[in-house]
């Protein structure tokens, strides 16, 4: 496992560094122009009254190198709540040190400790290194799903529709 590598719960004071894993992440992901979060819109989500997600920060000999972004789902088959991995990114000199494997641990064991019945994720088509990595780990595509989603133009359309 990584060497002096800690994992914390990510604070209120956090958000300035959150955001900037974020949009590194954004940049890998060649995503970074649709990356409209600001420090003001993370603080009142992620501490806010309503909490909708919560991240956890890895780091290295006291230097934060990582983070994952995570929230709870429910899967009405196993009638238990499960945990969707939004978010998970090591800073590029830093991948390969066993870094992304120690959050997946940790989440792995969060998923355990709160009986969850699932953990779960997306991973762009082309990011193959990524792919592999989750492989290794035992993680198992689910080819058979599409992802829809609705943002913009598009929910503002349905959600002014009637519902007959």
């Amino acid at each position: 496992m990584a060497q002096n590598f800690e994992i914390r719960p990510a604070t209120e004071g956090d958000v300035p560094l959150i955001l900037s894993f974020i949009k590194k992440l954004a940049v890998y992901e060649k995503l970074a122009h649709e990356v409209t979060a600001t420090e003001e819109v993370l603080r009142e989500t992620l501490f806010g009254e309503r909490r909708y997600a919560e991240v956890v920060i890895g780091y290295q000999d006291g230097e934060a190198v990582g983070f994952a972004l995570f929230f709870h789902n429910y899967s009405t088959f196993l009638g238990k709540p499960g945990i969707y991995l939004e978010d998970l990114f090591i800073d590029e000199e830093r991948r390969g040190k066993g870094f992304g494997k120690a959050l997946l641990v940790y989440l792995s064991r969060l998923t355990k400790e709160r009986n969850c019945g699932r953990l779960e994720w997306a991973v762009l088509n082309w990011n193959e290194p990524s792919i592999n990595f989750y492989r290794s780990l035992g993680a198992a595509p689910m080819n058979e799903w599409t992802v829809f989603r609705l943002t913009g133009e598009a929910l503002d359309k349905l959600a002014n529709e009637r519902a007959d």
